[in-house]
């Protein structure tokens, strides 16, 4: 997700979902060839399998730029055809590219052949705007899976690319999970992602039935700890708590620390992680409040963890 998914987020994510696929942000082809790679395409051994997402719509320039995430260690390159907003439409990619299935098999089959040991894959709405035929949508896929893709995210919703902001465009369009799940029934031998609005445990699951994975999105921001749940109930892993969990990350932020990292860029990552459970609240304001001071430490965090361990009325 854009300006969220940073090297510090995927390391929290990964210590709380082990077997979790993760995803960097949206970065355009031409930043990773021109841009601060170091920056860019920040990532630590610990957390593998990533994945880097790229927008573009030319296919040199894509197949430059997943040879570059190759060869810095990426597990899978994924080509971001599902996001509507107008600044990646002027720039023609996105969701605006599924009106043009040609050019998106020509972007995933250079993609394919500048990087053949890594995964290629395609993240894509059901359609643009009023395109509502499934003829058109399945079309659009069997195009792309032609040049060599196997792997799909469906963001199970039409992109509208006038009109809706961003937002209103992960809520407003209805959601149709029946298409992922007959895309699966009628193309078993492709790997089929449910994406889009799903919130809850149960949910999550329940995708599972009819596709071949999930993927959060702001639910897995908004309340991290989802993600822990998830990991242990599908992977037979043991639950730990949050507070538990929090405190093994703390020689990474220690470390990033002594590096010179603020600590405001850590914990705007952890700032639900008491979502709904006493002093959550607390814990986020004592963050939020104290998380960019200079100076600030892992002490901050002890101290927004001790307001969650006994009954805390008011935040220092």
């Amino acid at each position: 997700m854009m300006d969220w998914t940073d090297t510090h987020c995927r390391n929290f994510h990964r210590l709380l979902a082990p077997h979790a696929r993760l995803y960097t942000e949206m970065v355009h082809a031409n930043a990773v060839i021109h841009g601060d790679r170091m920056k860019l395409l920040a990532k630590d051994a610990d957390q593998h399998p990533v994945a880097l997402q790229l927008g573009g719509s030319e296919p040199a320039l894509l197949a430059h730029a997943a040879r570059i995430g190759a060869e810095h260690g990426f597990d899978e390159i994924n080509l971001n055809c599902g996001c509507p907003s107008d600044r990646v439409q002027a720039g023609r990619f996105g969701a605006c590219l599924m009106r043009e299935p040609a050019l998106v098999a020509d972007c995933v089959a250079a993609m394919i052949h500048s990087a053949p040991s890594t995964l290629i894959m395609l993240k894509c709405r059901l359609g643009v705007d009023d395109d509502h035929e499934w003829e058109r949508f399945v079309d659009f896929v069997d195009t792309i899976a032609a040049a060599g893709c196997g792997m799909f995210v469906i963001h199970a919703r039409n992109a509208w690319l006038k009109g809706l902001s961003p937002k209103e465009n992960r809520e407003v369009p209805p959601l149709r999970y029946d298409w992922a799940y007959r895309l699966k029934r009628e193309r078993p031998q492709l790997q089929v992602i449910v994406n889009g609005g799903i919130a809850d445990f149960a949910e999550a699951g329940a995708h599972l039935d009819h596709a071949d994975g999930a993927m959060l999105g702001r639910a897995a921001y908004h309340d991290p700890y989802l993600l822990h749940r998830l990991d242990c109930a599908w992977f037979d892993g043991q639950l730990r708590t949050r507070g538990e969990l929090l405190r093994t990350w703390r020689p990474y932020v220690q470390a990033q620390l002594e590096n010179g990292t603020s600590l405001k860029h850590m914990t705007r990552h952890i700032l639900g992680l008491f979502h709904g459970e006493r002093g959550g609240r607390a814990f986020r304001q004592i963050l939020s409040e104290g998380a960019h001071r200079p100076g600030a430490d892992w002490s901050l965090i002890e101290q927004a963890l001790t307001a969650t361990e006994r009954p805390y009325e008011r935040a220092a």
